[in-house]
C-alpha cells in the first residue's frame, strides 16, 4: 500500500497519513449527515404538502332529519356548524357538525319532565 504523496512528492509519514484519513472519514461522515438532513427537510415538506390538499376539498353530506322534523335555526360556533331540530312531537334536538368535513359531532335533545 502506497501512502499518499505531497505536492512537493514527498512521502508523508505514517502519522500524517493516519490524520489525513481520519480527516476524510469524517468529512465523509458530515457529508452523509447532511444530506440525511436535506431529505428529511424535504420529505416533511412534501409530506405537508400533499396531505394538506385533503382538507380543501369541498365535503357534501346528506343528514336526515326525524320524521316531520323542521331545522328551527342554524348557527355557527368555532369550528363547529350548530344546527337546532324541532321534532314532529314539539321537542327539540341541537345537532353539532365539524365545519371542514361536515361530520357529525354531537347530539344534545331536550325533553320535557313527565
Amino acid at each position: 500500500m502506497t501512502h499518499p504523496q505531497t505536492a512537493d512528492d514527498k512521502p508523508l509519514d505514517p502519522e500524517q497519513a493516519r490524520i489525513i484519513a481520519r480527516v476524510k472519514r469524517l468529512m465523509a461522515l458530515s457529508g452523509f449527515a447532511t444530506l440525511l438532513g436535506i431529505a428529511v427537510v424535504l420529505g416533511v415538506v412534501g409530506y405537508r404538502v400533499f396531505h394538506s390538499g385533503e382538507s380543501a376539498a369541498p365535503a357534501e353530506r346528506t343528514v336526515l332529519l326525524p320524521k316531520g322534523g323542521r331545522i328551527v335555526q342554524t348557527a355557527v360556533a368555532g369550528d363547529r356548524i350548530v344546527v337546532t331540530v324541532e321534532t314532529a312531537a314539539g321537542a327539540l334536538e341541537i345537532r353539532t357538525f365539524d365545519a371542514q368535513t361536515l361530520r357529525p359531532a354531537g347530539r344534545l335533545r331536550f325533553a320535557t319532565e313527565p
